[in-house]
């Protein structure tokens, strides 16, 4: 029987590795916290040479986990050191900015203007007396801007050191800026005006419901739209004309400050597509400096009349010799055409020429009678009332608002009833071919193509991207 021979034990337990490993450890720890001229300097090499140990220990874990604990323990206050030691003079050089920041804090108050708010209220907000309102309007006619207030609209104020008001600043606008300034001899108003950047923007829409709804899905705003029914108005009905599937390109001025868009300009070229057949215009400013829209071959957009004299109306009554009066319940001719449009909405002068009525007249109600030249008369009823400025004798420019959709006269609800004479015979407005206005002169005809082919050419080069792009 034989005896096998007994295994000496370990020199060092394992156990006894890992505390020498914890106390190198601590050791190293202490002289890091309270380091030497000579271990300062030798620091970068200490965090190296703890690290490579632990990469070679990956068979035991245990002595792993030590390591790493080790390298956490050391490489932490050492890494708040290195940190301290190159921040410090930034700290040192920041710190009296930071106390100027916190002096002017108490000082400085913003409010935002909320509905039922007044300029009392909101100094009474930031701890003002209404005194102090009252002594800003009286020292600067100005001042009074500041009355004129907007939902959401910021004002920043900043008081003195015994809290009376020294300044105070709003933003009105994307552009406008106006503030007031205490001096010895009291407020002083300032309006501060930025000049926005002006460029060139492009837009395209396809008309799947309304106009007004497709040119908002394209992009367009409310006034830009606008600005192109009016643009294309002598060639397009947009109360009965407008079908699914008609499209418009337009290029137009947009206004923008730090990159964001504020506001927008006149168009410079447009394209519509009406019903099959297209109509295009490009702004031109002839050398007297008059501004007017030409088809892209020269010829005047601008007819003697408008086709629509109100906006998106919808017809509700044509012309007709043998219709039956809503009212009278009597077969009556309808000499002209009735527009339904909401109350309030503006209604437009045909044309250029004399009012020869701005009034009452019978079952029209109030009505507005214009005399065009020697040959046309137009006639505006049952308007709600007239806009400022017209009045009998006077003269209006085409496209001028003349008056309001109502019901006043005969007229079981809000429309226009709108009426066209040629020498003195009524007829029907939607069928009367309107004259032309005249074309560019020959002497501009040259300068005129410079300025609106590259127009044309990019609305195509434009679409083509943009329809390229959506069929990716």
């Amino acid at each position: 029987m034989t005896t096998e021979p007994t295994k000496a034990p370990p020199l060092y337990p394992k156990t006894h590795l890992l505390a020498a490993s914890g106390i190198a450890a601590l050791l190293s720890l202490a002289l890091l916290v309270f380091p030497s001229s000579d271990v300062e300097a030798k620091k970068t090499t200490l965090s190296l040479e703890l690290e490579s140990p632990a990469e070679q220990l990956t068979q035991d874990q245990d002595a792993a986990d030590v390591v790493q604990a080790t390298n956490e323990a050391v490489q932490s206050p050492f890494a708040q050191i290195e940190d301290a030691t190159e921040t410090a003079p930034q700290t040192a050089e920041a710190a009296p900015a930071a106390v100027v920041e916190q002096k002017k804090e108490p000082n400085h108050r913003e409010v935002i203007v909320s509905k039922g708010d007044t300029l009392s209220t909101l100094f009474a907000k930031v701890g003002l007396p209404s005194t102090a309102v009252h002594e800003m309007l009286a020292s600067d006619k100005q001042a009074k801007q500041f009355t004129q207030l907007k939902h959401g609209q910021k004002l920043e104020f900043e008081l003195s050191s015994d809290g009376q008001l020294s300044s105070l600043h709003s933003k009105v606008s994307d552009l406008e800026t106006i503030s007031l300034n205490k001096s010895a001899k009291g407020y002083a108003f300032k309006r501060t005006t930025t000049k926005p950047t002006v460029r060139s923007a492009y837009v395209h829409g396809v008309i799947n419901s309304s106009l007004s709804q497709s040119a908002a899905r394209a992009g367009m705003s409310h006034s830009l739209t606008m600005d192109m029914a009016s643009v294309f108005g002598y060639d397009v009905d947009f109360a009965q004309d407008i079908r699914q599937g008609d499209e418009f390109d337009v290029i137009y001025e947009q206004k923008v400050v730090n990159g964001k868009p504020v506001g927008n300009g006149p168009i410079l070229s447009a394209r519509f597509t009406n019903r099959g057949k297209t109509y295009t215009a490009v702004r031109y400013t002839n050398k007297q400096g008059n501004s007017s829209y030409y088809t892209a071959e020269g010829n005047s957009m601008r007819k003697a009349f408008i086709r629509t004299p109100v906006d998106f109306a919808r017809i509700s009554s044509r012309f007709s010799m043998g219709r039956k009066h809503p009212i009278l319940n009597k077969i009556r001719a309808h000499k002209g055409v009735d527009y339904a449009a909401p109350r309030g909405t503006p209604i437009k002068a045909a044309g250029d020429g004399k009012v020869l009525l701005a009034g009452r007249r019978g079952g029209y109600g109030n009505t507005v009678i214009i005399q065009h030249g020697n040959t046309y008369r137009t006639l505006y009823g049952h308007m709600q009332g007239f806009a400022k400025g017209v009045k009998t004798g006077g003269t209006v420019k085409q496209g001028q608002v003349i008056g309001y959709i109502g019901t006043t006269g005969l007229s079981t609800g809000p429309h226009l009833h709108y009426e066209f004479q040629v020498n003195g015979v009524h007829v029907d407005p939607l069928g009367q071919k309107l004259p032309m206005a005249d074309p560019i002169a020959k002497t501009e005809r040259a300068r005129f193509q410079q300025q609106s082919q590259p127009l044309m050419a990019r609305m195509d080069q434009e679409k083509a991207t943009l329809l390229a792009s959506s069929k990716r």
